[in-house]
């Protein structure tokens, strides 16, 4: 049985259920265990936390005469809390389609912000963090109406506009992992903040350096690998953001085995806020087009993603997956049928069933209708078997099939 109780009720021999609040007020990535040692106990009681729910089925119980609150009355609150989140005012959810058009107006209002605001860095000037501030409230508007929709179309930018359009791209891709994560309004914002600031010191280095089509000198490289360090001194000095942004600036590159840079911290040394944007980051760089290669199918680069041992954080890669998909919006897939289609919005229930539109037969490789296939009211008639190579197949300009619906 489920029960909610206070900290201070807590006792080694009960299960964790959950935390009740933010994840990042607890100190346990874990949220359900059985409570072992006293270490623990005191880890919780000196968190932030103050209420939690325990399954009394699985360990020990409240004793009496202590508060608890059951799962009906638990419910009853939820639902004041659904009521409230539907206030007039809230952004209401809509289709990829309906949100595709705002978002791409929101791409190039936001390109063109940032590209001010990056300017005025580079020739000496103070960030504009109201305009900052604006724009992170605009995207965070657009990831809760459809979470794909400006992440998808921010991967498309040009070689030349990426420092840009990679910041706009990270911005919501840290806003919807935040959201996913389940993290408090204000951190949301936060991390959004952080997300559009983290490459703020690549201002610092040589355009011709950043935007080369050819491999980097040594000198180049170790160029290039000072932005995080001349990011946080120039959030430092305009005393404007706090240390949760200012820390992904400084540490998005480092990696859990502590062969990151710029300072190889490892493991919880790196905060939780730069643990998501190394990840964002990665993702939104390895799928872009750069003036060097050409980005990963978004599919590919997540199992690829995954392969690397070391360097993201394993659950807050887990949660990235299941907010952009395993096949994420863009991705070239083959069905059992042996048709091939594009990925074009994913299925909340199951990242196996998005909908796909498909317009290609692999069996007698020729052009077939396009069609619109939702794989979650196709169980047993169709599914994905595999990822495809666009380039493999000779594809071009496959984009256009979910970017016009």
């Amino acid at each position: 049985m489920l029960k909610r109780i206070a900290v201070a009720d807590l006792r080694v021999g009960m299960y964790i259920q959950s935390f009740c609040g933010a994840w990042m007020d607890h100190p346990f990535w874990k949220s359900k265990f059985l409570l072992e040692t006293d270490k623990d106990l005191q880890r919780i009681r000196a968190s932030g936390v103050t209420e939690l729910w325990i399954d009394a089925s699985k360990g020990l119980d409240i004793e009496q005469g202590q508060g608890s609150v059951s799962q009906e009355e638990a419910a009853a609150e939820a639902e004041a809390r659904l009521l409230a989140i539907a206030q007039p005012g809230t952004p209401q959810a809509c289709s990829l389609e309906e949100e595709l058009n705002r978002a791409a107006k929101l791409c190039a209002r936001s390109k063109q912000a940032i590209m001010a605001m990056f300017g005025d860095v580079r020739m000496g000037q103070a960030l504009h963090f109201e305009a900052a501030e604006s724009l992170v409230e605009d995207i965070t508007q657009s990831v809760m109406r459809h979470p794909n929709a400006l992440i998808s179309l921010a991967r498309l930018k040009h070689a030349d506009e990426y420092t840009y359009m990679h910041s706009v791209a990270v911005c919501a891709l840290m806003i919807a992992l935040a959201r996913q994560m389940g993290l408090a309004d204000a951190q949301v914002r936060d991390a959004g903040l952080a997300g559009l600031l983290h490459d703020v010191g690549k201002m610092a280095i040589p355009g011709a350096v950043l935007n080369k089509p050819g491999k980097l000198t040594d000198a180049e490289f170790s160029r290039v690998r000072q932005h995080p360090e001349a990011g946080g001194k120039i959030l430092l000095a305009s005393k404007q953001v706090n240390a949760l942004v200012l820390d992904v600036c400084l540490h998005h590159h480092e990696k859990v085995d502590g062969t990151g840079y710029p300072h190889r911290l490892a493991g919880e040394q790196i905060s939780l806020f730069a643990r998501m944007g190394a990840v964002c980051d990665v993702y939104d760089a390895v799928t872009s087009n750069r003036p060097y290669k050409k980005g990963w199918d978004p599919a590919e680069s997540i199992r690829r993603m995954a392969e690397w041992k070391g360097h993201f954080d394993e659950a807050i890669f887990q949660a990235f997956v299941k907010t952009v998909g395993i096949y994420p919006t863009g991705s070239l897939v083959r069905l059992e049928s042996g048709r091939l289609g594009m990925v074009l919005d994913q299925n909340g229930a199951s990242l196996l069933t998005p909908r796909v539109k498909v317009f290609f037969s692999a069996r007698s490789k020729t052009p077939i209708p396009q069609e619109v296939i939702d794989l979650a009211r196709s169980a047993g008639r169709d599914k994905i078997v595999g990822r495809e190579s666009a380039a493999d197949w000779g594809f071009r300009n496959l984009d256009e099939l979910w970017v016009n619906g």
